[in-house]
């Protein structure tokens, strides 16, 4: 057992860490990332209204979410919203360059959406806040949060569409 929980520790580590830094790039600038100026331009460019809001919103999803992954603490939400997160990349900036990294496509976001999937499904593992606290979420409910990361998601990358629509036709 005690290699699983290594295996997931490794696991939330990498996928955690990742995330993390990804989300100080768009909050601070660090290692050559947008900072929120550059990055909430990028959001009402995707056209996602108001931009500063879901600039703000994903850019702490990101590095919240990774480092409390990271941690392990609140892990099975924690990995719902990086779901969510990851769905939203990949559908509005990713997607339209096909699967390979190489060519900007998805294959990154969609490897940290499955290594979240698989933490949020198996369970943080002993070596995590979540354990240390006593913090144990059942199985079903995980399997339910992962649903509600995956439609949360979704329900987010339409909303730009969704918009146009509804200011098209109030002109």
């Amino acid at each position: 057992m005690e290699m699983i929980d290594a295996a997931l520790l490794v696991l939330r580590l990498g996928i955690g860490l990742v995330f993390a830094a990804h989300g100080a790039q768009k909050l601070f600038g660090w290692w050559n990332g947008p900072g929120m100026t550059r990055w909430q331009g990028a959001m009402e460019h995707m056209g996602y209204r108001p931009a500063p809001l879901f600039a703000t919103v994903s850019a702490l999803a990101e590095f919240g979410g990774g480092l409390l992954l990271a941690i392990g603490f609140l892990t099975p939400l924690a990995a719902a919203v990086l779901i969510a997160q990851a769905i939203v990349i990949v559908g509005s900036a990713h997607w339209r360059n096909g699967f390979f990294n190489t060519a900007g496509g998805f294959e990154f976001p969609l490897t940290l959406a499955i290594g979240a999937a698989a933490i949020l499904l198996a369970g943080p593992g002993a070596f995590s806040l979540d354990a240390a606290l006593g913090i144990d979420v059942a199985p079903d409910i995980r399997l339910v949060l992962a649903v509600l990361g995956v439609a949360a998601g979704l329900v987010v990358l339409a909303l730009p569409r969704l918009q146009q629509e509804t200011a098209s036709t109030q002109s």
